[in-house]
């Protein structure tokens, strides 16, 4: 069987948070799509057969799927002899979602799931194609060539929707904050359940080489707290599950971690956070509050850097994506920050505002903000920022944490760039 992971039209939808990642990619509730599916690979296989997982994405992040994800593009042509699982790569990285892929493939029918829009069926959710169905396919005549693979795969799917199964799918990047906290619970129940940790105090799990200090106030009555390989947590800290820290985490002393936090591998956390989810190698380590917030990867927050996540008012929060303003339905909301971006000390950021990747904040955050901008509104000093300062950035930073620069790395900012260039030709925040 082959697993097809795939981006359709919507996933620009996600941006920041996918300018720097296939959408499988983004972690929500301490997971993410690809660890689901792979989890899934590797309970389909049997004997020598192997579930074989394969992403169609962005052409400009292929170099970054095979490096970090280890993935390849599928072949031109439909699979032979092979039943395929069409799964779309937004989905929600849930417990329930990989019971119900699971549901799916047991049936073992042509069937496939279709999101809706207004009550209207409309984006292509997940399908599985038997490998006799393929095999119709391939020798109908009335198959149009032209089509890709994944068009012809998907037309067959729309002809065979079942009613059996429900999914969801991101549309929005805040939507990765809702469904975190909607997930996180049974998340990490999932996880020790299935995971091999040692059971350090009540409610508290932990893997080798996991350590924490003294004077600590660790509370677990609203969820369980998972810390993976070599994490350190800091004396006088206060944890409150649900909580997830991925490996070699670092947790100062005195920081306040609560109400549902995921925190990626090599993460340096510090202050109040609450109810948010932090990628790989991003810096909060000084005091601050971040709440009902995404950080995407290789983000430094400065000393003192805050977030709004409630309105004065304790009303629900209204968004803005560009040009388009949308009611989120959520009271707590705070930032959604691409990769790479950076804050100096005591910036403050609004509640609700979307900051691109590869930019630098100063002073109030009152407004969205694009990529690559030096954002110093307040001061009247918002300019360009070029990406070979970024690249130069990028290396500084993998020195620190003794990660190698490749070439695909130094590409991506430049990629980055080109295709962020519509935010900043229609942002009113750059003065050039």
């Amino acid at each position: 069987m082959q697993i097809l992971c795939f981006e359709d039209s919507r996933v620009e939808q996600l941006c920041p948070i996918v300018h720097a990642r296939p959408a499988y990619a983004i972690t929500c509730a301490s997971f993410r799509l690809l660890d689901w599916l792979k989890t899934l690979a590797s309970e389909s296989a049997t004997g020598a057969k192997v579930c074989q997982i394969q992403g169609l994405i962005r052409e400009y992040l292929l170099p970054i799927q095979e490096a970090d994800h280890g993935l390849q593009a599928p072949a031109k042509e439909l699979p032979e002899g092979e039943d395929v699982l069409l799964v779309n790569a937004r989905l929600v990285p849930s417990v329930q979602t990989y019971e119900t892929l699971k549901k799916v493939l047991k049936a073992g029918e042509t069937a496939s799931v279709l999101g809706k829009d207004n009550g209207v069926d409309t984006e292509l959710l997940v399908a599985f194609i038997s490998a006799a169905d393929i095999a119709k396919l391939n020798g109908s005549a009335a198959s149009d060539a032209t089509q890709t693979p994944l068009a012809r795969l998907e037309q067959l799917a729309r002809d065979n929707v079942s009613s059996r199964f429900t999914l969801k799918a991101f549309q929005w990047p805040h939507e990765v904050v809702s469904s975190h906290m909607d997930a996180m619970n049974g998340s990490v129940n999932y996880r020790i359940e299935h995971g091999d940790y040692t059971q350090r105090e009540d409610g508290v799990f932990v893997r080798p080489g996991v350590s924490i200090g003294e004077y600590g106030s660790i509370h677990t009555s609203g969820g369980a707290i998972v810390l993976e390989e070599d994490v350190r947590v800091g004396p006088f800290c206060f944890l409150e599950g649900p909580l997830h820290a991925g490996h070699s985490t670092r947790v100062i002393e005195h920081s306040a971690i609560k109400d549902g936090v995921s925190l990626g591998h090599t993460v340096k956390i510090g202050g109040e956070v609450e109810a948010s989810v932090i990628e790989a190698y991003t810096n909060k380590q000084h005091h601050g509050f971040l709440g009902h917030s995404y950080l995407g990867s290789w983000i430094n927050l400065g000393a003192g850097t805050c977030n709004s996540d409630l309105k004065n008012t304790y009303g629900k929060i209204n968004i803005e994506y560009g040009d388009r303003k949308m009611a989120t339905g959520m009271q707590f909301l705070g930032c959604v920050m691409g990769d790479y971006s950076k804050s100096a000390i005591n910036t403050g950021i609004f509640t609700g505002k979307v900051i691109g990747v590869c930019s630098m904040l100063y002073g109030f955050v009152t407004s969205n903000v694009p990529s690559y901008v030096n954002y110093a509104r307040l001061f009247g000093q918002t300019s360009l920022l070029p990406p070979d300062v970024m690249i130069n950035t990028q290396a500084r930073m993998f020195a620190r944490r003794k990660v190698e620069q490749r070439q695909c790395d130094m590409d991506l900012i430049q990629a980055m760039y080109d295709r962020t260039e519509s935010e900043r030709e229609t942002s009113d925040q750059l003065a050039l």
